[in-house]
């Protein structure tokens, strides 16, 4: 397989708290790829390397076969799919399934920035397999206090008022309120999964960018119920 950037970032690794990356014998790296590596300083390993004898669990004890209703939780640590981690997880995957059925459905400014909130909510999920903070920045444009602003007064910055979506909207703005509804479950699993046992939050950057998610996905509801957004040929936003 010759692997590109983007399928080295799908398939980095944990590896004793570092990242990693695991090369097949007869698979090779574009130049973009190879570049990444070096510049993140990311190691290539052998992917015979990548075999483990035994896993740990979280008991403190190991098992040498993997069992069917565990998975992993980082690189040597294996959980119960019922571990509140793996449902948030779980959670994320149909987040990004549905950014993505949305993005066949809409116009391209709309599609382009459901791209943006893909790769946002791929680097959330990045973030938290290898146990890495959250970055700033901004997402589509906005920072957090923006996409506070935006979200909260949307008449003030799109002449659109808060309102429920209904059928009438459109088949775009009804695929936004799934991503949106997905973006609040997701953060909800988050809260869940990272709380001590005072409901304090242990991972408080990745629930904050989880609501900055669902914050931009109702601007996107917004754009499109106001014309902020042209439709295409036939349908789209409304």
């Amino acid at each position: 397989m010759l692997y590109t950037e983007q399928n080295v970032r799908d398939n980095l690794r944990n590896r004793e708290g570092k990242r990693v990356f695991y090369l097949g014998k007869n698979d090779q790296l574009t130049s973009g790829a190879r570049d990444f590596l070096s510049r993140e300083r990311i190691p290539i390993l052998n992917a015979e390397q990548a075999k483990k004898e035994c896993w740990k669990l979280l008991s403190g004890g190991f098992v040498t076969d993997k069992p069917e209703h565990m998975t992993h939780l980082n690189g040597d640590v294996l959980v119960p799919k019922t571990h509140p981690r793996i449902t948030f997880r779980g959670a994320m995957d149909t987040l990004e399934a549905e950014i993505i059925l949305c993005q066949l459905e809409s116009d391209e400014k709309t599609a382009k920035s459901l791209g943006e909130v893909l790769s946002f909510a791929r680097m959330l999920l990045r973030c938290e397999v290898l146990g890495e903070p959250v970055p700033g920045g901004k997402l589509c444009g906005l920072s957090a206090d923006e996409l506070r602003s935006h979200s909260h007064r949307p008449q003030d910055f799109y002449g659109q008022p808060h309102f429920m979506p209904q059928a009438a909207d459109g088949v775009v703005i009804a695929r936004l309120n799934r991503c949106r509804c997905a973006a609040r479950e997701a953060e909800l699993r988050a809260v869940h999964a990272f709380s001590d046992a005072d409901g304090n939050p242990t991972r408080p950057d990745l629930l904050q960018a989880l609501n900055r998610l669902s914050s931009m996905l109702y601007i996107l509801m917004i754009r499109c119920k106001g014309g902020a957004f042209n439709p295409p040929p036939g349908g789209g936003c409304l």
